[in-house]
């Protein structure tokens, strides 16, 4: 009888243990994921440089002038690395393998969300199947939510792929640990992951707060032991996160957009403005409407201007419903907290310029995730049914984050698209104009150059810029007098030898020699003024002054190939 009971025992047991997954299962689901978000971000992987793209070396060019090298002494050597090895494969006309590269780091980042999903929720004591269920579900909406799109199909954004990957591997790996304390292999590890992810962005410096926030919460849990015996590894976190801070605040003091420094915007107007700019973080993770790439959110220069008050209010109101609570619903706890401390470096007190921006979501969103997973494990549901809707809701974020990427397809779409949702903002319009001009667009081009005018004084930029769309519509008139006023708010040698080609245009010859005269006396490294000199004494049939022209033009700047193909027709 008693073996009977026995027999009867193993088999319950046998029946209640979750059946063995095949091993194909998991390279066979994640080969799947690789093919669904690589169709999702399908219609953006051979878009545009975009914004502030122009302004780095793979599209200036510069990585072909400077040895590498000379950017890896910079603020971010290993997001440097990754572009040079971008431009090595296909230069700066093709696009599709940045693109690529930051489809595949999202990827791999989401990898790292779901092992970190499984793990705390384990800690959680969350039951099979609904563990796999909701760490499936959280990966996947890291992978496929439309929020995602601007760190994703923006190649500039790569900062934040690329450092979250890092970041990930360090939190995963001190996640993963077998003991309480740390091993000195795996603690040398985070270090290096550590190091790796704030050498691509310098907001990697949070990482130090989660990992203590971890072992508080988990280990063993809501005692400081975790932290009494990782303490050496906190300690050259610490160091490292120090060291890069000071580094960054270094070179942020010197920066035109970000830094203390910042004329119009302080440290308290900006933290105000901050406490408003979460919860619509918040609402965008939820809600997902309302997406630009560059949004107008008015400054609060007051606590209580445009409701900062209120915002203000409601994150100390969830703060401390996240810790008195935090024994009751440790997993959503725990989630408020990682979310707030993984904002903190772009969202807090050091100003920035850009005061939301989507693209600052992507790492706190491991965060919310653990937000979300902690309340749907209180869905008194069937498994089947969970998963049955948790996949509705992954389809639907999969066809929102597609039709957003194919905006991203093309410039005039995505600043079109911009402009419309925030009218009153130059700069979209700005951006608009310039996609307008890059595509021949003269007219489009000149009217939203006028638009932003009209919002905002012109600059020498838009003055310049304006003047060439009128140029490219054939008005030298009007392009010649933007011109004259770019000239009038900074003297450039390329704004002079702007308006010594209008001059040409009208054969005023004269007057288009001395102005690129006075062009090349303000710089004479500038290559192209010696190629409209060359290009007047050639109309005015004096060949020998153009090739000597057109060979200093070529001294200066070998890659000139207006000045070259000139000294080819010349000496026929």
């Amino acid at each position: 009888m008693k073996n009977t009971n026995t027999k009867r025992a193993t088999a319950a047991v046998a029946v209640a243990a979750p059946a063995k997954r095949p091993w194909w299962l998991y390279p066979a689901g994640l080969a799947l994921a690789l093919i669904v978000v690589f169709q999702v971000y399908g219609p953006a992987l051979n878009g545009p440089f975009l914004y502030d793209d122009s302004y780095l070396p793979y599209v200036t060019g510069d990585f072909a002038h400077f040895p590498l090298i000379f950017y890896l002494r910079g603020l971010r050597p290993i997001l440097m690395l990754s572009f040079w090895l971008n431009y090595q494969q296909s230069g700066n006309q093709v696009t599709y393998s940045y693109h690529a590269w930051n489809v595949i780091l999202h990827f791999f980042n989401s990898i790292l969300v779901y092992m970190a999903l499984r793990k705390v929720l384990t800690w959680a004591k969350v039951e099979r199947p609904v563990l796999e269920i909701l760490s499936v579900f959280g990966a996947g909406l890291f992978l496929l939510h439309p929020i995602q799109t601007e760190s994703v199909s923006y190649v500039a954004s790569r900062s934040e792929t690329l450092s979250v990957f890092f970041l990930l591997g360090a939190y995963v790996v001190f996640l993963y640990r077998r003991t309480t304390g740390i091993s000195f292999g795996a603690a040398i590890a985070v270090i290096l992951l550590f190091g790796a992810a704030a050498l691509s962005k310098e907001h990697a410096i949070a990482l130090v707060g989660v990992l203590l926030l971890t072992d508080y919460f988990w280990n063993p849990g809501f005692t400081f032991e975790g932290l009494r015996r990782n303490w050496k590894l906190y300690a050259l976190a610490a160091a490292v996160g120090t060291y890069g801070a000071i580094f960054a605040l270094r070179i942020v003091r010197s920066s035109p957009s970000a830094g203390f420094s910042l004329k119009d915007l302080t440290w308290y107007q900006f933290f105000f403005t901050e406490c408003r700019a979460i919860w619509e973080y918040f609402r965008m993770f939820l809600l997902p409407y309302g997406q630009n790439l560059d949004h107008d959110f008015p400054v609060s220069h007051t606590i209580f201007e445009h409701g900062a008050i209120v915002g203000l209010v409601g994150l100390l109101a969830l703060i401390g419903f996240a810790w008195h609570y935090r024994r009751r619903f440790p997993l959503i706890s725990y989630g408020v907290f990682t979310t707030l401390i993984l904002f903190a470096p772009t969202s807090s007190f050091v100003p920035i310029q850009d005061v939301l921006v989507e693209h600052r979501l992507y790492l706190p969103f491991i965060g919310l995730l653990f937000v979300t997973v902690g309340l749907l494990r209180f869905w008194k549901t069937s498994a089947s049914t969970l998963a049955f809707a948790l996949s509705f809701v992954l389809l639907a974020e999969a066809v929102l984050t597609y039709q957003r990427n194919e905006l991203y397809s093309s410039s005039i779409a995505i600043w079109r698209d911009s402009a419309a949702e925030a009218p009153n903002k130059s700069r979209p319009h700005f951006q608009l104009a310039f996609a307008y001009y890059q595509a021949g667009k003269c007219a489009d081009a000149q009217q939203e150059y006028a638009k932003a005018a009209q919002l905002d004084k012109p600059d020498y930029r838009l003055l310049v810029d304006w003047g060439l769309a009128y140029d490219c519509a054939g008005d030298s008139v009007t392009a010649l007098a933007k011109f004259k006023d770019a000239a009038a708010l900074q003297k450039t040698a390329h704004i002079y030898s702007q308006i010594g080609m209008e001059y040409a245009k009208q054969t005023r010859y004269d007057d288009a020699l001395e102005a690129l005269n006075t062009a090349a006396a303000l710089d004479p490294s500038f290559d192209m003024t010696f190629t409209y000199r060359g290009q007047i004494w050639e109309v005015r049939g004096l060949l020998d002054k153009a090739a000597e022209e057109y060979r200093h033009a070529l001294a200066v700047n070998p890659d000139n190939r207006i000045a070259r193909d000139a000294l080819v027709r010349i000496h026929r």
